[in-house]
């Protein structure tokens, strides 16, 4: 009984995931200080080729070995302590719902705000936290009070549930959604910034940009967008489903009024969660999707009245920020940069092979698009699975014809040499 009555102890006063008595320091503070103490010093790019390294990190995944996951895109796998702290908590609450959730595990979303708010470097006042980023964009897509023949520029090239909520306002508000087209890749950003200011009028009131288009991960300039918008006065929202958690960056320095995100990912957090950023002054017009007693509160919590929700997910989101900050942000971008260009950089000169993703670190990180000539994206996906046990995901959207594959920080190098073989191989039939 003592261990137990001790766990209980900890979770009610210290909230697991955000005390000095987490999993992660449990299960590996110790091994990884020595890892850490082995590399001090040597700079993100250089730790991005240390095997050695790395290779602690991908004992934290409890991956199949039968299957070569290479559509991290999607969602991502948790490490072993993230799935480890949803299931702990999960059991505990099932001991007593109503108590262990409302009285004690629920106390664990402000700390995780702060989590949150440190990893982002913003005020944990502008984080809420909820399941994806389709519900933090739609949030403020719905919250938002635009009037008949407003204007949104957005492009065919941003993911569909944005797409769709943008019409679904369009047919009942009578606001007007300008969609632009860009042919990716481009290295340009002039280029992409023209092309959304050349769509501006005087009723334009919002400018919606995917910050990693998530078909074949285009990296658009965010910060020089919001910089034009500002000029004219506008507002920016920015799909941030696949850069946080991947890329080296914090949400205000993008310049930005509103952003979105998925933390289930790149920051690899449990299945089903995301978070909401909003710019403080901000929160106050922007009504919530779902009910609450004070909508035009300037609180941010006003965001989070979902009624029941898992608070083990929350938990578990702890644990991944715990995960991602002893890796490091500039060591897991450049470290999945290099795994993506270490297969994309072979591959690329095949005869029939089409990358369709820039290789420059400005350009693209993780995602990656690949074609075969001769063969449609559902072909080279089956192809890839059934002949090599490679799970990629084919891509058939707007102008965009491709396979999309996506290493994580897991990804071993033998993996991505089949991959490489797989491509040959299927090229040369």
């Amino acid at each position: 009984m003592e261990p137990r009555r001790k766990f209980l102890q900890q979770v009610g006063l210290l909230a697991g995931a955000f005390s000095a008595s987490s999993l992660f320091n449990e299960l590996h503070a110790a091994s990884w200080e020595q890892a850490e103490k082995r590399i001090a010093g040597l700079p993100p790019q250089a730790v991005a080729a240390d095997e050695d390294y790395w290779s602690m990190i991908q004992q934290s995944y409890t991956v199949n070995p039968n299957l070569i996951n290479l559509n991290n895109g999607g969602v991502s796998p948790a490490p072993r302590v993230v799935q480890e702290a949803v299931e702990r908590y999960n059991k505990l609450s099932n001991e007593g719902p109503s108590y262990y959730m409302w009285r004690i595990l629920d106390q664990g979303r402000e700390p995780l705000r702060q989590k949150l708010a440190l990893l982002a470097g913003c005020s944990a006042e502008e984080i809420a936290v909820n399941r994806n980023a389709t519900e933090a964009l739609n949030t403020v897509i719905y919250g938002l009070e635009l009037r008949a023949g407003d204007e949104v520029i957005g492009t065919r090239q941003d993911y569909p549930n944005m797409i769709q909520a943008w019409k679904q306002r369009e047919m009942r508000d009578s606001i007007v959604y300008k969609q632009i087209s860009f042919h990716f890749p481009i290295e340009n950003d002039e280029e992409i910034v023209a092309a959304y200011e050349a769509a501006i009028t005087p009723r334009t009131k919002i400018l919606h940009v995917t910050h990693i288009i998530n078909w074949v991960g285009q990296i658009m300039p965010v910060k020089k967008l919001t910089q034009m918008a500002k000029k004219h006065g506008l507002e920016v929202i920015v799909d941030g489903a696949h850069s946080f958690g991947l890329l080296d960056f914090k949400i205000p320095e993008l310049g930005c009024d509103y952003f979105g995100t998925s933390l289930h990912k790149f920051l690899s957090a449990p299945i089903g969660s995301g978070m909401l950023w909003i710019k403080k002054e901000k929160i106050e017009k922007i009504w919530p999707l779902t009910c609450n007693s004070a909508p035009k509160s300037a609180d941010i919590r006003k965001f989070e009245t979902l009624g029941t929700r898992s608070f083990p997910i929350e938990q578990g989101i702890g644990e991944a920020v715990n995960f991602q900050q002893a890796i490091g942000s500039k060591r897991k971008q450049e470290r999945i940069h290099y795994l993506k260009n270490y297969w994309a950089g072979k591959v690329k000169d095949i005869p029939r092979v089409k990358l369709h993703t820039s290789l420059h670190p400005n350009y693209s990180c993780a995602i990656c698009g690949v074609s075969i000539d001769g063969m449609t994206p559902a072909e080279l996906d089956s192809a890839l699975f059934n002949n090599y046990k490679i799970h990629t995901v084919s891509i058939v959207w707007e102008n965009i014809s491709c396979v999309r594959i996506t290493p994580h920080v897991y990804t071993k190098l033998p993996d991505l040499d089949k991959l490489v073989m797989a491509i040959e191989e299927t090229a040369g039939k």
